[in-house]
This record gives structure tokens, C-alpha cells and sequence, in this order.
């Protein structure tokens, strides 16, 4: 008792000391000069990714090394393309590095900055890759740099994408777990893993048709940059061609094998330099500081940007939530500022809470009554995604987004055999009405309770096809061919009518002020970010969890998210199928 007693106070100083100082930190950052990173000539500018990229820096939870007294804004995808096009422009940056292993981002994001990476080589400014070791999705982003070089014992991984994904059946039936499914969609498959042991014929043919179209985007992409035809493309990756990195170069995927202090002396020859003793260069997330992505500050017109971001869900929400209340209360916001002349809303979500989902959509009808609402869709918007999406005046999205799923689904357990045969608990019940216990989870449903709840998930799916219906001009019927809970690529859902434009978050911007016939404006971010202590105070327990979980599980930590999603389940879903990572 006296060692654990002196153990919890230890900790309990530690925490406020650790409080403290990032209050202190907090208060230097405020008062800290913003003013632009000093650059110097002749510089090059570094993009290497750490970190997750989010949809959104946080600027009010910066970044704080104490030992350098460093303090760096968080980085996120909207910084991240303001720098690059910050960059175009200025004198005092030769070029960029790309010194890219691995990303964390979706694939849709890794789009974006590739787009701007691209748009950047119009200015005639040179772009460099080098890398030990390339991702999948590292490649893809770098190949559009003038040179690729990667170390002489490094690795390019260029094999194509798969998915892997997990089924608990057997789990459940050792446990005596009865999984207990209502659906409607024959290709909402989130709830499979309880109920089968394999993907289904039509879960299959869905994965199997959107890794295609994703994958033949990013080739068709690369073959461009490289100059190689796509069908010698899928020959390197379907043959495994590169073993090593010289083989790479052999292919034409990359230019040269080199170290990297090789590859400085190129950078220094590039930027004018080539006798210095330090190549003069400067971080994204250093630059980024004077990347401005409030648009012209002393403009009078503003268009809002609403960041929909994580599962949807009823209530209050944070960085990783689409809470209904916060979400709609940014858009009423909006919606009401008479200083707000269009409205963008940029949706990052595999749905969540069908009841929340219709909240937010009410919202969205009615600001698109009082202005233009255009909406960006980031990795994924589907199943709740969409359905908040599908109001809008205009939709934008890349061709690699994840999107529709248009179906809802409830899942009950039905756990008295685990508890009976297993622990030897058992039940009973006094109720005052005949459903007063209706979704218990300690006894099966009764058929008229399915009924009942096969009747709700119909109700709700006809209000989600109606919704769509309306929102895209289309038959009810015609929404339902495509539908059943399918999920569709960005490029497809262009062809059926889903979405209006391929494009990303800047085109969405584009044609938001177009709408509103505004060319100078100021862009405001909802839900505003909470502050910096209020963001530490609320953050410190659960990242410290979701991190030590994190580190323990590696690869299988995206298995136990989604198994965690499912059991969270409140109430009908509109939930996206299964969540695709790429890497």
C-alpha cells in the first residue's frame, strides 16, 4: 500500500508537471511572432511525411520539442498544399525534396499532394525524390519528380494492392455468440465477418472492382510522369520484377541507385550552391508557417469550409468524429453569417449513426435554400458519408475516393449461451410491456421483434434512397440498381451520377466561388478548434491509450479498430462495408 501510494502520487506530480509545461509552451506559441520562416536563396524545400496527415492543421495544438524549444503547427493536408503552392512563387526556393518512405494517408490524400506536386513543375522548378525505401504510395507520389534515386541496398515496392479481411464466425461460435444481422443491401458486408467465415460472392466482386479502378488510376498516373506504357506497368507488378533497388532503375521506375550524400551534391549543384558546405533547405512543416489557408485576410466575403472527419455518430464530436450536434451547429453557423457567401463541406468518413447522418442532411438542405454548398470528398464518404453528401449543389471527389454504399444494416448479439454454458449466468426478467426488453442481449430475438426490426432498417433505407434521389436528380429505382449497399471508386461514381466532378479540395473551392460569383474571399474553418489546454486536458488519456494499443497490436491494430467499431454500434447503421487501407 505505501509503495503503490507513493507510486500514484509520483505520477500524479509527473502529470502536472507535464500540464504545466505545456501550458507554458502553450502561452510561449501564442505570443510567439507568426511571421514567415525565414528562407534563404538559393534553398530547397524538404517534404518528408512523419506523421498522420489530417484533413486540417491544428494550429491552436502545435507541435513542441522541448529540448530545441521547436514549436511547429500540426500539419495537415490543407497546410500542406498551401506550401506547395506557396512555394511556386517563391524566388528564394529552387525546388523541392521529396524524401518520402512511408505515409500516413489514404490513398485519395496522397492524390491531392500529388495534384499539387504536379501543378507545382509548371513553375519550372525542379522536384527530387530519394529514399532507402519506397511504399506502394511513397512511389506513387514521387513519381512525379524530374529524378528518382533510391539507396544502392534500399527497395521499391511496386506489386500492386490487395486487402486482407478478418471473420470472427468461428470466434463467436466457441463463445456461443449468436450474431444476430438485419440488413438491407446485399453488398453491406460490414456485419460478414460475424456471420460468415469468407468474403461473399458480391463483397468480393465490390473489393475486387474497386482495388482495380484505384490501382489502374495510379498507373495510368505514374505512366504519365515515367513515360512508361501501363500495360509494361502491370507487367513489373504482376511479374515482381524488382528485387533490389537496381532493378528499379532497370524497369525505368526509378533514375539512379545513390546515397544521399550523392544526392545533396546534385540538390546543391540545382539550387546554385554546388560549393557549399550544407545544402540551405527547409522543412514543409517549417515553411508551412507562412502558408496562409485563410484565403485574402482583408477580404469581406468568406466562404466557410466544414470539416466532416471520422465515424458519425450522435452528439458532440472532435478531430476524429462527426459529432451530429458540432457538425450541425457549424453549418447553421454558416449558414447564418451573412458574410458567408458559399459553403464547402469537406467529408472524410465511413459513415456511422443513420439517425445522425439525417440530422446533418436536414442541415445541409438548408444551407444549400440560403447559399451554395459544395461538397469535397477526401479518402473515403460513403454509406453516412454520402448520405450527408448527397444535398449538395455540387460534389467533388478524386477518382480513387471511396464513395456510395447506400444501404443500412443493424447488428444484435445475442449472448445467454456464452453466459449460461460458458460462465453458468443466467437471466430473468419482469417487464410492464410486451417489448419493454426489446434488444436485449441476453436472449434471442423474437420473430416479431425481427420483424419489427427488419421493418425499421426498410424505413430508414427508403428515406436513404429517397435522399439520394432528390439530391442527384435521379430515379428512386435508379439509386436503388446501384445501390444495396455497393461501394464505389471516385471514377465510377462519376459515371453513374453520384458525384459531379473528379477533382479535389482546391477545384471544390473553385467552383464554391464560382457559385457565389465572389473572387476575393476569406476562408473560415468549422467546427472551430477547441484550445490549447482544452485540447491537451481532453486528448492526454485517450491518445495515451490508443497509442500503447497502437504499438502493441502494429499491423493488426486496424483489425481490433474495426472489430471495436462494430461492437460500439449504437442503433441502424449507414456504415461503409469494410475499411480499405492501402499501403
Amino acid at each position: 500500500m505505501m509503495f503503490a501510494s507513493m507510486l500514484g502520487t509520483f505520477l500524479t506530480l509527473l502529470l502536472i508537471i507535464f500540464i504545466s509545461l505545456m501550458v507554458m509552451f502553450g502561452m510561449i506559441y501564442s505570443l510567439k511572432d507568426e511571421s514567415k520562416t525565414k528562407v534563404e536563396k538559393n534553398s530547397v524545400l524538404e517534404i518528408r511525411f512523419d506523421e498522420k496527415i489530417n484533413e486540417r492543421s491544428s494550429d491552436k495544438f502545435p507541435k513542441i520539442n522541448p529540448f530545441t524549444q521547436d514549436i511547429e503547427p500540426g500539419l495537415g493536408l490543407d497546410k500542406i498544399l498551401a506550401s506547395i503552392k506557396r512555394a511556386e512563387d517563391d524566388d528564394d526556393i529552387k525546388g523541392i525534396y521529396l524524401n518520402i518512405e512511408g505515409i500516413d494517408a489514404g490513398i485519395t490524400t496522397v492524390s491531392e499532394i500529388r495534384n499539387a506536386l504536379v501543378e507545382f513543375k509548371k513553375s519550372k522548378k525542379f522536384i527530387i525524390s530519394y529514399s532507402e525505401i519506397y511504399s506502394l504510395k511513397s512511389y506513387y507520389l514521387s513519381s512525379v519528380a524530374d529524378k528518382i534515386y533510391v539507396n544502392p541496398e534500399g527497395y521499391l515496392d511496386f506489386r500492386g494492392l490487395h486487402t486482407n479481411l478478418m471473420f470472427f464466425k468461428g470466434t463467436l461460435e466457441k463463445l456461443d455468440i449468436e450474431a444476430q444481422i438485419i440488413r438491407h443491401g446485399k453488398y453491406k458486408s460490414a456485419v460478414e465477418p460475424f456471420m460468415l467465415d469468407k468474403m461473399s460472392k458480391e463483397n468480393r466482386e465490390q473489393i475486387q472492382e474497386l482495388l482495380s479502378t484505384i490501382w489502374d488510376d495510379m498507373l495510368e498516373k505514374i505512366s504519365v510522369s515515367r513515360n512508361i506504357p501501363v500495360d509494361e506497368l502491370k507487367k513489373i507488378a504482376n511479374e515482381l520484377k524488382i528485387h533490389k533497388a537496381s532493378d528499379a532503375v532497370d524497369v525505368k521506375l526509378a533514375d539512379e541507385v545513390a546515397f544521399y550524400d550523392q544526392v545533396e551534391g546534385e540538390l546543391k549543384k540545382l539550387c546554385g550552391d554546388e560549393k557549399a558546405k550544407k545544402l540551405k533547405e527547409v522543412s514543409l512543416a517549417q515553411y508551412s508557417k507562412g502558408s496562409s489557408v485563410s484565403g485574402k485576410s482583408t477580404a469581406k466575403n468568406k466562404i466557410a469550409v466544414i470539416y466532416a472527419v471520422g465515424g458519425i455518430q450522435g452528439g458532440s464530436g472532435n478531430e476524429e468524429t462527426i459529432g451530429s450536434e458540432t457538425t450541425s451547429a457549424a453549418i447553421r453557423k454558416a449558414r447564418l453569417d451573412s458574410t458567408v457567401k458559399a459553403i464547402v463541406m469537406r467529408v472524410n468518413s465511413p459513415g456511422g449513426s443513420a439517425l445522425a447522418s439525417d440530422v446533418i442532411w436536414r442541415e445541409v438542405i438548408l444551407a444549400k435554400k440560403a447559399k451554395p454548398f459544395v461538397v469535397s470528398m477526401g479518402d473515403v464518404a460513403a454509406s453516412g458519408g454520402y448520405y450527408i453528401a448527397c444535398a449538395a449543389d455540387t460534389i467533388v471527389c478524386e477518382p480513387t475516393t471511396i464513395t456510395g454504399s447506400i444501404g443500412v444494416l443493424g447488428v444484435l448479439l445475442n449472448m445467454q449461451k456464452m453466459f449460461s454454458n460458458k460462465l453458468g449466468i443466467t437471466f430473468d426478467t419482469v417487464k410492464t410491456g410486451r417489448f419493454a426488453d426489446i434488444l436485449n442481449q441476453t436472449r434471442p430475438l423474437t420473430e416479431e421483434e425481427k420483424r419489427i426490426a427488419t421493418a425499421e432498417v426498410e424505413r430508414i433505407y427508403n428515406s436513404f434512397l429517397q435522399h439520394v434521389a432528390e439530391g442527384r436528380n435521379m430515379k428512386k429505382a435508379d439509386v436503388d440498381s446501384i445501390g444495396q449497399g455497393r461501394v464505389w471508386s471516385g471514377a465510377d461514381a462519376k459515371r453513374l451520377g453520384l458525384i459531379d466532378v473528379l477533382g479535389g479540395m482546391n477545384d471544390a473551392m473553385k467552383i464554391a466561388a464560382r457559385m457565389a460569383k465572389i473572387e476575393s474571399y476569406k476562408i473560415i474553418s468549422l467546427p472551430e478548434q477547441k484550445d490549447f489546454l482544452e485540447r491537451i486536458l481532453e486528448n492526454i488519456s485517450a491518445d495515451a491509450k490508443a497509442g500503447a494499443i497502437k504499438t502493441e497490436l502494429g499491423d493488426a491494430y486496424p483489425y481490433y479498430n474495426q472489430v471495436k467499431n462494430i461492437l460500439n454500434m449504437r442503433g441502424m447503421q449507414a456504415r461503409m462495408p469494410v475499411d480499405i487501407i492501402i499501403e
